[in-house]
């Protein structure tokens, strides 16, 4: 398909070129491909796919941050892709004309056996972004600085990946904090006195109590890349040790008995009857003896009980004719004792005449028993109060 007039491919970082839509890369490389708009005031998005699959290779990422800026599409493949091409249909939508257009981009991953990388280490940058470090100028200045360092014969990047896919936090949007990105490279030859620094005992310890390392050559890095070197890598595959083992047998594998048979089809039947009987008939049997013997207890043996509660009635009836015989003893009691007369009942000034008012009880005790406004209202000398009539129709 021919590409559209507003947007193109732009050029490869680490691919070949063999024809219009055609790359060639190893697994030794990492892959950058800019996808880029030519009028850069329209909003324009990407999407890339696997042909015939709703989603990219596992190998392959892309990222675009928002519709104005560039999409990137970056990755390291593996071994088991080696000699089979991988279409990728990239589609662009234009936000501003709804116009869509569509490519395919073909990579041909080529072995990278000729070109072997043993010594490979692995460096984390904290002042960069992803796409900013795929930048090819951005690249070329950091694979310079650390060929300044190691002195190898071939140098190249392996892999290119984001924190962020590496489990670390989104920073926060000030001071123009990074996300920080790890780029791991490879070499000929074995790791320089400068890398090695990392791994002495001193450097080790600073680490391990959040200090930073001393390291001799991190101020060919320092101009344009702030090194984390508490989080370098060095790998080196020479020395790695196959992990395969020959199985030695021993008492705990069996030996082979060759293919697996199964039993045949003319398997003989078998009568679960019995075994039905027995699991319900023994627990059925126990529970019945264990209510038996619960009745009986319940049931049976309650003949000291039903005599002791024939004598309860008769301790009762005493017990209740001792208590009324004492309440009636008090009754009596209280009433011959002197009463301590209210203050109500006290003599008072008449309020209009200044005689003395008799106290209103005498001496029955009866007579406490009237209420106080009922006497009142039969008091010698009582003034009188007018009510107010009221005016109406009746």
């Amino acid at each position: 398909m021919q590409l559209s007039r507003w947007w193109e491919l732009g050029d490869p970082c680490a691919w070949t070129g063999q024809g219009r839509g055609t790359r060639r890369m190893s697994p030794a490389t990492t892959g950058t491909f800019l996808l880029t708009g030519e009028i850069s005031n329209d909003p324009i998005t990407f999407n890339t796919n696997l042909m015939g699959y709703p989603d990219r290779p596992g190998w392959l990422r892309y990222i675009q941050r928002t519709p104005y800026s560039d999409g990137v599409l970056y990755g390291s493949p593996t071994a088991e892709n080696v000699g089979k091409p991988t279409i990728i249909e990239i589609t662009a939508y234009n936000r501003r004309t709804f116009e869509t257009a569509r490519h395919n981009l073909i990579i041909n991953i080529m072995s990278a056996e000729d070109f072997p990388l043993p010594y490979q280490a692995e460096f984390f940058i904290k002042n960069m972004n992803v796409e900013e470090m795929l930048a090819s100028e951005v690249l070329g200045d950091f694979l310079g600085a650390v060929k300044n360092v190691w002195q190898p014969e071939r140098l190249n990047a392996i892999n290119i990946t984001s924190a962020l896919d590496r489990g670390g936090r989104v920073p926060l949007p000030i001071n123009d904090m990074k996300e920080g990105v790890y780029v791991m490279v490879g070499a000929d030859v074995p790791f320089s006195s400068c890398l090695r620094e990392v791994e002495n005992p001193q450097n080790q310890l600073r680490c391990s109590q959040e200090m930073e390392p001393v390291i001799t050559c991190d101020k060919k890095f320092r101009t344009q890349f702030y090194i984390d070197w508490c989080k370098i890598s060095l790998v080196d595959k020479t020395k790695q040790v196959s992990t395969y083992q020959e199985v030695i047998r021993g008492e705990g594998i069996l030996p082979d008995g060759g293919e697996y048979k199964p039993p045949s089809d003319s398997l003989k039947s078998r009568d679960y009857y019995t075994d039905f009987l027995i699991t319900l008939a023994v627990p059925s049997a126990v529970a019945l003896v264990l209510f038996l013997i619960l009745a009986y207890i319940m049931c049976c043996r309650r003949e000291g009980v039903e005599k002791r509660n024939m004598q309860t009635p008769d301790i009762q009836l005493v017990h209740h004719s001792a208590i009324q015989k004492s309440t009636k003893e008090l009754r009596d009691m209280s009433k011959n004792r002197e009463i301590a007369w209210p203050l109500s009942t006290l003599p008072v000034f008449h309020p209009v005449t200044g005689e003395i008012i008799p106290p209103l009880h005498t001496d029955s005790y009866e007579s406490t028993n009237m209420p106080l406004m009922q006497t009142q209202q039969n008091l010698p000398h009582q003034t009188q109060i007018p009510q107010q009539q009221t005016t109406g129709k009746y």
